[in-house]
């Protein structure tokens, strides 16, 4: 993805959790457009190939969670882990994970992940359409910089994961914010 590039606008459909609903789920369900989660700020976007899946749930999401903090005082509002997974999906896995700060976008249909060229096949693992490896950062709905893991293709045998990982973007960010300092 060109950097200075526009993210695309798509409509997620969330589940939020909802005090007036009784019962044993109390979820309505919030369509969230990108402008709602891009619009005036400036996040850290990552996004990755599925939920439950073992780096994702040992490493990747774990240590953005953990790393939240120091993403903020890189001048970062928000912190947003992406999947091609629906809303179900989703807050399951960041309930088991017992996420509070990374806030999870679902993007059942993939059709966010298609617009940004990052959809790839996973059929090799039985997953389908999945979302390739990469992070953004992007200011109020501009893509500023980009980590895109290699080898994107459909069915890949591997499952790189070093160029998106928040140690790597947190460096970037504190390397870019020292430069533009001095």
């Amino acid at each position: 993805m060109p950097m200075k590039k526009r993210i695309p606008f798509v409509a997620f459909r969330t589940r939020v959790r909802d005090e007036t609903i009784e019962g044993p789920n109390p979820y309505r369900w919030e369509v969230r457009t990108t402008e709602d989660y891009f619009s005036g700020k400036r996040v850290v976007l990552f996004s990755l190939p599925g939920a439950f899946t073992p780096t994702c749930s040992t490493r990747q999401l774990p240590d953005f969670e953990k790393l939240y903090d120091e993403f903020r005082k890189e001048g970062i509002d928000s912190v947003y882990c992406l999947s091609v997974n629906d809303a179900f999906a989703m807050n399951a896995w960041g309930k088991a994970l017992g996420v509070e700060k990374v806030e999870l976008i679902p993007d059942g249909s993939g059709e966010f992940t298609r617009k940004m060229g990052m959809l790839v096949a996973k059929d090799n693992l039985g997953f389908g359409m999945r979302s390739w490896r990469y992070a953004a950062v992007v200011n109020d709905g501009v893509v500023q910089q980009w980590f895109e893991e290699e080898g994107l293709s459909d069915n890949c045998e591997s499952d790189p994961y070093e160029v998106s990982s928040p140690q790597n973007i947190l460096e970037t960010l504190r390397t870019h914010n020292t430069a533009a300092a001095s």
